[in-house]
């Protein structure tokens, strides 16, 4: 990962919030608002996300979505990591998340060997507690990848890390240090696409190198906003070499049913460029995850 990713707003906005809602039943726009009021707050469908800008824009889209198909839902957003707010999800407090597929599955299962997506997913749904469920996986990612300028990819016709082996010049890999070791540095190329490259530790600058030409290769998060503020390609992965990392709903058994068609909807339109478009809007144009929901539903023919 190029960049130390954005996790989330202060605290102590988080504590106001909290403080407002002890004050208030009554609906709001706010994203970070965790409840739309009325005196049926125990029918209301609750939506959590993590304090993660990203994260918070899907659980909103969500909420949106859910709220035009006539659902009553409370918002409880920037709860923190999974240790934080998964119990929440288990025992029934909230009901719906967006969640990712690798890490969520690594969480439940720390042994499993699944990379691919479509294997990931199908594990998952098997670990997963009793009373939780997935919907359908988006084919937006939020995951370790390999990118390329736009430049090296045209000039080379690389789309996908199997192409990489036509490359004529050296390559050589940016990222932080442990990628060196990591089964998915050089070695993982090596053995799983027969790609050879030498390794440069550029850290927090691996953009930087990239866009400059000191590396040609750069391990950059896959929603990270830097890949379409600086004309990157991500590279495909068709032999699974990192864990795929999926979007994917998850939602207590009870309603899955009821809420399957809205939110299916939601994923399927959401695109591994348009994740990253939306992160931008947030990290670079500074929209509210509320507007950019809202945008995102409205272009999409979904609100």
């Amino acid at each position: 990962m190029s960049t130390a990713r954005n996790k989330g707003w202060l605290a102590a906005g988080a504590a106001m919030v909290g403080a407002s809602l002890a004050l208030s039943g009554c609906a709001s726009s706010d994203p970070l608002d965790s409840s739309t009021g009325g005196d049926t707050a125990s029918d209301a469908i609750v939506v959590g996300s993590q304090a993660y800008y990203s994260n918070e824009i899907i659980a909103e889209i969500y909420a949106q979505a859910l709220e035009n198909a006539d659902f009553e839902v409370e918002r409880n957003f920037q709860i923190g990591q999974r240790d934080a707010y998964m119990p929440s999800i288990e025992n029934g407090e909230i009901d719906l998340f967006p969640e990712y597929t690798g890490n969520l599955l690594q969480f439940f299962e720390p042994k499993t060997t699944a990379t691919a997506s479509d294997d990931v997913y199908a594990e998952l749904a098997d670990a997963l507690p009793d009373g939780l469920t997935v919907l359908d996986q988006a084919p937006a990612t939020d995951q370790d990848s390999y990118n390329v300028t736009a430049d090296f990819a045209s000039k080379y016709d690389v789309r996908s890390l199997a192409d990489l082996s036509k490359v004529t010049e050296p390559l050589v890999l940016g990222g932080l240090p442990e990628l060196e070791k990591r089964a998915y540095g050089p070695t993982g190329l090596k053995n799983v696409y027969g790609v050879d490259v030498a390794f440069s530790a550029t850290g927090e600058t691996t953009v930087e190198s990239l866009v400059a030409g000191e590396v040609n290769l750069a391990n950059v998060f896959s929603a990270d906003p830097l890949i379409e503020t600086n004309d990157l390609v991500t590279l495909d992965d068709p032999e699974g070499l990192f864990l795929a990392s999926n979007v994917v709903p998850i939602v207590n058994e009870t309603i899955a049913d009821d809420v399957a068609d809205v939110i299916n909807a939601v994923s399927a339109k959401l695109t591994p460029e348009g994740l990253v478009a939306l992160n931008v809007q947030s990290t670079v144009d500074e929209m509210s995850a509320d507007d950019i929901a809202t945008q995102w539903l409205t272009e999409n023919d979904l609100l």
